[in-house]
């Protein structure tokens, strides 16, 4: 039997590296602090690689990796490797997500009720020999209104645990529908009535374009006085510059901070500086339990993985033999497409989501796919780290109902995915073809015919078909340096609604958008990431 070889790059508990070492035909090997250069020097004869968050797996590292058959992360954020070099090698890259929820939620929870009663600054005025009770007067968490901005699993541990301490709690989250939101006892409301109402305020988002920032001076202004401000989630969430101006005034009563644009912060950075500022330096995973239980969960899927093929919370793979996944691979991924697209359409919470195969596709393992539509759709909205396994369950959580149709007539091309997305007022349709089995294609966008190739960034603009719209829209662009690398039109009919689907070579300015939204005849134009 051959023997398979594991290195351990991070620092993994002890209950995790016993698992493996116990495990017969496994040598495991552990070297910490490897620069990325070190590591590639002397990877070639491992088959795992775990790690934690402070190896940094690169395209250099993965392309010395000739015998590497999975990369495991103890953990979520798999951001420390180059998932696209990975998947290009056959490399399964898991993580273990589930192990550290509960820590963080309680974290948030911790921060809030430290801040509600000034715990950090009344513990430092007693060991320094006061006893300031005036000085500490806090204020009761119980019957005051918690905001939760972003319901994934960590946002709804946090609502469950201020509802058990008696607290009204409303939740926003852009696809949770109300029934699934009932059955957890929050109240969903949109995002302007949650700043208006709520006492409280914890994030628990990602951070992406449209949430980096998103607790800034126009979002505070609609707070109410004295509010105070959780953020454990995602440094850049919380517009810190806006935040120091709020507690500057007294607007924002106090602040809570587990994470920062830039970590470590600086020693002079302002947020430091304010004693109804509770900071922490990014711990909210960092319990023992947590610790333990994510090793073990890593070290326990590496091994079934490696001596029995098991794939189990990959990232980039689904749960595929070896013979499926190349049949079915260029389908996943032009079902993630598809449902990253339609996530970048959509303006409310899907509340059913159908999956379509069509032509010689229709004869295809339907379940992978529509994950990957799924994994596609609900990424763009949730903070945690979705795959083929836990995307469909986190769906059904959330009350979205899933529908998987196929269609076997003939038409244009050989094999088509079909996704609609229905949302309480409104329908939105995309369809995509395989070209040659490989060769990925956007056939259709809410029923407009077009031809493009799902890579990078595009501009939809939605317009009266009239003539000279095409050349406004270059004309600007070219004016504000946007290079157009290709240009798909679609119409209903002569007179009508047209699409213009341009791609660009980098994401223009939200200026640039809103000059495209004046222009005569322009009904829209929403910037898409694929």
């Amino acid at each position: 039997m051959e023997t398979l070889r594991v290195l351990l790059s991070d620092k993994l508990s002890d209950q995790g590296v016993e698992v493996l070492r116990k495990t017969a035909g496994l040598q495991v090997d552990i070297k910490i602090g490897l620069s990325p250069a070190q590591l590639a020097a002397i990877i070639e004869p491992y088959h795992a690689l775990i790690i934690r968050s402070s190896t940094r797996v690169t395209r250099e590292v993965i392309e010395r990796a000739h015998s590497l058959k999975v990369i495991g992360r103890a953990g979520v954020g798999v951001d420390n490797v180059d998932l696209e070099a990975a998947t290009r090698r056959g490399i399964v890259v898991m993580n273990s997500p589930s192990g550290n929820s509960v820590t963080t939620a309680e974290h948030a929870i911790t921060m809030m009720m430290a801040l509600a009663r000034h715990i950090p600054a009344a513990d430092l005025s007693t060991k320094c020999g006061k006893w300031e009770r005036d000085k500490f007067i806090g204020t009761e968490v119980c019957g005051k209104t918690l905001g939760v901005v972003g319901l994934g699993n960590i946002g709804r541990i946090v609502a469950d645990r201020a509802i058990g301490l008696k607290m009204k709690v409303l939740g926003y989250d852009p696809i949770l529908t109300a029934g699934a939101a009932d059955r957890l006892g929050i109240q969903l409301v949109s995002l302007t009535e949650l700043y208006q109402r709520a006492d409280f305020i914890t994030v628990h988002t990602p951070l992406t374009d449209e949430t980096r920032g998103m607790i800034g001076d126009a979002a505070i202004a609609l707070m109410k006085p004295g509010v105070r401000i959780i953020n454990c989630a995602r440094g850049g969430i919380v517009d810190e510059t806006a935040l120091v101006k709020a507690l500057k005034s007294g607007k924002v009563a106090g602040a809570a901070l587990d994470v920062f644009v830039e970590e470590p912060p600086s020693p002079d950075h302002p947020l430091l500086k304010f004693p109804n500022v509770i900071t922490t330096s990014h711990l909210g995973a960092a319990t023992g339990e947590a610790q333990v239980q994510v090793a073990i969960d890593i070290a326990n899927q590496v091994v079934d993985f490696l001596l029995n093929g098991a794939i189990r919370q990959a990232v980039n793979i689904p749960t595929l033999t070896a013979k499926e996944l190349e049949v079915l691979g260029p389908h996943l991924n032009l079902g993630e497409k598809l449902g990253r697209l339609a996530a970048q359409i959509i303006r409310e919470a899907p509340s059913q989501v159908t999956v379509e195969l069509g032509g010689e596709a229709a004869n295809l393992n339907a379940e992978p796919i529509t994950a990957a539509v799924l994994k596609g759709l609900l990424s763009h909205f949730l903070d945690e780290t979705l795959n083929y396994v836990n995307a469909p369950y986190i769906a059904r959580e959330r009350g979205i109902q899933v529908v998987e149709t196929r269609a076997r007539e003939a038409t244009d091309y050989v094999n088509t995915l079909t996704l609609t997305v229905r949302t309480p007022s409104d329908t939105h349709e995309v369809a995509g073809a395989l070209i040659g089995n490989r060769a990925l294609r956007i056939i259709r966008i809410d029923g407009f015919r077009v031809e493009a190739v799902p890579e990078g960034h595009f501009i939809l603009c939605r317009n009266g078909d009239v003539p000279g719209v095409v050349g406004a829209v270059g004309t600007l662009l070219g004016r504000n340096n946007v290079n157009i690398a290709g240009l798909a039109l679609g119409r209903d009919h002569s007179g009508g609604m047209a699409i213009n689907l341009v791609h660009v070579d980098s994401p223009p300015p939200q200026s640039v958008l809103e000059e495209l939204r004046a222009l005569p005849a322009i009904n829209s134009a929403t910037l898409i990431k694929l």
